[in-house]
This record gives structure tokens, C-alpha cells and sequence, in this order.
């Protein structure tokens, strides 16, 4: 299944879009390397927390959604919600490992 990275990238960026009030910052980059693919979110800063969810419940949902993919295709999907401070280069990413068992 070569399409498989962009078709988790493009339903984490549709999850992304439905959380935010500006889905038009939401991006999400897929970074593969051998049997496992990160998946890096990035919203506005000011949406960080919507998409992370009181005590990272949001997030931790995201993930359930990542592995039981992750364990269906024998690959192994992480979350990293990219925390932007401003226009600065500074990055703060939250990591969710989605595991395939």
C-alpha cells in the first residue's frame, strides 16, 4: 500500500481541521522511515491546547484512531503535535506513539 502515509496524513489533518477555529493553519507533515511513520500536526499556536484536549484526552484519541490502524497494517504510526512559539523556529512537539503490538 504505497498511498498509506498520505492517507493517514490527510485523516489526522481532517481531525485537525474539525478541532480548530482556523483550519486553515493546520498542517500535517508524514516523515517515513522503514516500518514506521511520524506524523507531525501543527496548528496555530493559539490552538494548540484544542487540539491536545484537557489532560491530553484529545490527543490520546487521535492516537487510539493511529494504532489500531497502526496494528491493521503492521505499521507503526507516532503523533507529534508541534507546539510553534510565535513565528519563532522554536519547536515544542508533543509525542503520541501509536504501537502495532
Amino acid at each position: 500500500m504505497p498511498d498509506r502515509p498520505d492517507d493517514m496524513r490527510e485523516l489526522v489533518m481532517q481531525i485537525g481541521r474539525a478541532l480548530v477555529d482556523i483550519p486553515d493553519e493546520v498542517t500535517v507533515e508524514a516523515a517515513e522511515k522503514d516500518e514506521s511513520t511520524t506524523l507531525r500536526l501543527r496548528v496555530a499556536p493559539t490552538e494548540v491546547g484544542k487540539v491536545i484536549g484537557k489532560q491530553g484526552r484529545t490527543a490520546r484519541s487521535i492516537r487510539t484512531i493511529l494504532g489500531a490502524v497502526s496494528m491493521k497494517h503492521r505499521h507503526r504510526y507516532t503523533l507529534e503535535i508541534i507546539e510553534e512559539q510565535g513565528h519563532e523556529s522554536a519547536e515544542r512537539p508533543h509525542e503520541l506513539a501509536a504501537h502495532s503490538g
